[in-house]
């Protein structure tokens, strides 16, 4: 992690730091665009989901480019002074209001996360730094390079983890600096997260943090897309001759997960045209499936026997739609093995989202897996069953998260999740640093 001169808001020059920041840009519906470009008119969504006013899909990257620059002639966005690393935390009450191991450095209940923000240079795949673990799709990776391409910047950071089980320097740093050192900035968004950030400009601080996460190896949360168009902008720049330069970094913040665990929440499936008596008719072919007395009407009981099944059994999925829940368990190991591709490890082939990719929709309910048939939902089972239940004759999947061990094992043997496994958390808030290449 390198230091860089981060470009900020300028205090006094929008109205708030919480209205002018947003969540990632592939986090956003379209009502909550609107609502963040009503918040400030110079909400940095305005840079990293650009709208072309002239209606031309074309222009919108360097629409964004225009913008980016008007905001810096016009002193809204500043560049510090010198190049630092950030500390950056985020700390919220518990959503679900009862206690959380947080780790080594966490406190004992509520979210607490704290990283550093820098610039990651870019190590080739085969040197196994960087591990990632989702497959990423071409369209969005070249929409992010293109993106970077016009304005010349890295606008948000990419979320990287580190076993950080023996700390050093870096941890040290972050610590004493959040708990002994005034904040640059502060705000508290509307999810209930205070985010502040510091800036660590000593030379002798950097180098140690630099010494110290050299040789480690970090895992990709969030931001599979940004790496990658990362990587493409490197290389079409080593492409066109030019061999050093301010895009053989990236944004990132960095976090060491045995200071600060990671949350990984569950990401449900909504298939619509497969009535829910269709789907657990079928599936009674692979699984041991139990009707829940409260179906959905009850369904705080409904996901207790879905954790309690997955945590003695391994892999267990609750199939939802109509007020009727049941559960699937203890899928037919024969064909469960008989449904994974090729070459998969013994642990990807063991992943409860193989078996539901694989096994139960594939194989047995006969439906290509993609976003056309299944559709995602992230972390909110009630959403996805009124989903289910709005869509003609679906049903919904609702499924527990990976275990963190599971995808760190999983990336460090080179393979990738099944889609839409993961979500970790929490994401780091865009537009309190920005990264221009001008500014190095």
């Amino acid at each position: 992690m390198a230091p860089f001169r981060g470009v900020r808001y300028a205090a006094g020059r929008v109205s708030g730091l919480a209205e002018v920041t947003s969540p990632p840009y592939d986090v956003i519906a379209h009502d909550i665009e609107d609502q963040l470009i009503a918040a400030d008119p110079h909400n940095v969504v305005r840079l990293i989901l650009p709208r072309s006013a002239a209606g031309h899909p074309a222009e919108i990257y360097q629409d964004a480019a225009r913008t980016l620059r008007d905001w810096q002639h016009d002193r809204i966005l500043v560049p510090d002074a010198v190049p630092g690393l950030y500390v950056y935390e985020q700390a919220a009450p518990d959503p679900a209001g009862g206690a959380r191991p947080a780790g080594r450095a966490g406190r004992s209940s509520g979210v607490l996360q704290r990283g550093l923000i820098g610039a990651l240079r870019l190590i080739p795949p085969e040197a196994g730094i960087v591990l990632p673990h989702e497959d990423v799709m071409p369209g969005p990776v070249s929409g992010r390079r293109q993106l970077m391409e016009a304005t010349q910047a890295n606008l948000e950071p990419i979320f990287l983890l580190y076993d950080g089980s023996r700390p050093g320097a870096a941890t040290r740093l972050v610590e004493d600096v959040a708990t002994t050192r005034k904040p640059l900035v502060e705000a508290l968004t509307k999810d209930a997260v205070q985010h502040r950030l510091w800036a660590v400009t000593d030379p002798a601080e950097i180098a140690a943090v630099a010494a110290d996460l050299a040789p480690r190896q970090a895992l990709i949360a969030d931001g599979h897309h940004r790496y990658a168009a990362y990587r493409q902008l490197q290389a079409r720049r080593r492409d066109a001759g030019e061999q050093h330069g301010p895009w053989d970094y990236g944004l990132a913040l960095l976090v060491d997960s045995a200071a600060y665990p990671p949350q990984i929440g569950a990401i449900h499936r909504v298939i619509p045209r497969l009535p829910p008596a269709t789907a657990v008719e079928l599936a009674k072919s692979a699984f041991c499936v139990r009707p829940l007395p409260g179906g959905t009407r009850d369904l705080p009981a409904a996901l207790d026997a879905l954790a309690q099944a997955a945590r003695y059994g391994g892999v267990a999925f609750l199939v939802a739609g109509g007020s009727q829940a049941h559960l699937l368990s203890e899928p037919d190991p024969v064909q469960a093995e008989a449904a994974m591709p090729p070459g998969r490890s013994p642990r990807w082939r063991g992943l409860a989202a193989s078996v539901l990719q694989e096994l139960l929709i594939t194989r047995v309910w006969g439906i290509h897996d993609d976003e056309r048939s299944v559709r995602i939902v992230h972390h909110d089972a009630a959403a996805a069953i009124r989903a289910a239940d709005q869509a003609p004759g679906g049903t919904a999947v609702i499924c527990t998260a990976l275990a963190a061990a599971d995808v760190y094992a999983i990336a460090a043997n080179g393979e990738r999740v099944p889609r839409k496994s993961t979500s970790f958390g929490p994401k780091p808030r865009t537009g309190l640093v920005i990264r221009t290449f001008a500014q190095g």
